[in-house]
């Protein structure tokens, strides 16, 4: 199980590691940040570099379960087999592989109906 995380504190330490860099500390703060969970609450007043750091670390996020969209219906839910849970196409190489034995079982009489 992963440990819970202490939202004001994570944006707390972001800070510290981004604000020792601002290019013009003395300019004042240009927006206020608040986080407020069932842990408690934090008001943090910022800087243009670090409202810049923050858009930019925002940008960069992808979420590990990710994993592209489904080619078949659009959708964003993909397994970990990249198998979509929405219309049930497989993507990928294992996908590709069980595409191309499909279309050949499909074309060879011999897999035909029994008789």
């Amino acid at each position: 199980m992963t440990a819970p995380l202490d939202p004001a504190a994570v944006v707390a330490e972001f800070l510290e590691r981004v604000v020792p860099y601002d290019p013009a500390p003395e300019a004042g703060p240009v927006a206020v940040i608040g986080v407020r969970t069932a842990l408690g609450e934090a008001t943090f007043q910022v800087g243009d570099h670090v409202v810049r750091a923050i858009c930019r670390a925002l940008e960069a996020y992808r979420d590990p379960e990710d994993r592209g969209l489904c080619t078949g219906c659009g959708g964003r839910r993909l397994d970990e087999n990249l198998h979509c849970r929405d219309c049930g196409q497989l993507h990928g190489i294992l996908g590709q592989v069980i595409a191309q034995h499909a279309r050949r079982v499909a074309q060879d009489p011999s897999y035909g109906p029994p008789a």
